[in-house]
C-alpha cells in the first residue's frame, strides 16, 4: 500500500502548495462532471468547466501542451454543451441521447484527425522537443476532442471513448508525476462505464416505449 501511495504521490513533495490546491479542487470538480455526465444532469458543464479551467493553467506551466489544449477546448464545448442539453420546447428538452449515425462518425473521425494535427502543430510552434509520450499525448488529444463533440450532443459513443482514452491517460500522468490527475482518471474510467451503461439502459428503454 506504501508503494502504491508513494507512486501516486511521491513527486508531490517538490510542488508548490498552490499548485498542489488548484490540482485538488479539479479533480473533486473533475469527478463531480462526469458523475452528472452519467446522471444526464446539466451540472456536468458547469462542474466541468471549474476542472478544466484550473487544469488548462497546470498543464501549461508543466508545458504539456497537448493536453493544454484539450483542457481549453472542454471548456469552450462545456459552454456549447451547456446551451445544448438545456434547449426545450414545449418544455421538453430536445436534444435526446442517442447513437451516431454514419454522418456524426464520418464528422467525428474528421475530429480525431484534425485535432491531432493541431496539437503536433502546436508543439512544433513552441519549439519543442516531441518524445513518445508527447506522441501518446497527441493520440489521446484526438480521442478526447471527439469524445466532448459527441457527449456534447448526447451521443452514446461518447463514452466508449472516454473509457479507451482514460486507460491510456492513467499510466501517462503517473509517469509525468501528476498523481492526483492519473488516480483522477483512474476514477473516470469506472465512471465512464458505469455512464456507458446507465445511458445505454436509458436509449433501450426509450426505443421499447417509442
Amino acid at each position: 500500500m506504501n508503494q502504491v501511495f508513494d507512486f501516486f504521490f511521491e513527486a508531490y513533495q517538490q510542488t508548490p502548495t498552490h499548485q498542489i490546491i488548484l490540482e485538488a479542487i479539479a479533480f473533486v470538480f473533475g469527478i463531480a462532471s462526469v458523475w452528472y455526465a452519467k446522471k444526464e444532469n446539466i451540472l456536468v458543464y458547469p462542474t466541468g468547466i471549474v476542472c478544466t479551467v484550473i487544469t488548462v493553467y497546470l498543464l501549461w506551466i508543466n508545458e504539456y501542451f497537448g493536453d493544454m489544449m484539450m483542457n481549453f477546448y472542454y471548456s469552450v464545448m462545456s459552454v456549447y454543451g451547456w446551451w445544448n442539453w438545456s434547449r426545450k420546447k414545449n418544455d421538453k428538452y430536445i436534444v435526446p441521447i442517442s447513437r451516431t449515425n454514419s454522418r456524426e462518425k464520418i464528422i467525428g473521425f474528421s475530429l480525431f484527425l484534425a485535432t491531432m494535427l493541431v496539437t503536433y502543430l502546436v508543439y512544433k510552434a513552441n519549439d519543442y522537443d516531441i518524445q513518445t509520450v508527447n506522441y501518446i499525448d497527441i493520440f489521446t488529444s484526438g480521442i478526447f476532442f471527439t469524445a466532448m463533440w459527441f457527449m456534447a450532443n448526447k451521443k452514446l459513443e461518447n463514452w466508449t471513448l472516454w473509457i479507451f482514452a482514460d486507460l491510456i491517460t492513467i499510466p501517462l500522468y503517473a509517469y509525468r508525476g501528476l498523481g492526483m490527475l492519473s488516480l483522477q482518471y483512474l476514477i473516470f474510467t469506472i465512471l465512464a462505464i458505469q455512464g456507458y451503461i446507465a445511458w445505454k439502459k436509458h436509449l433501450n428503454n426509450n426505443l421499447q416505449t417509442a
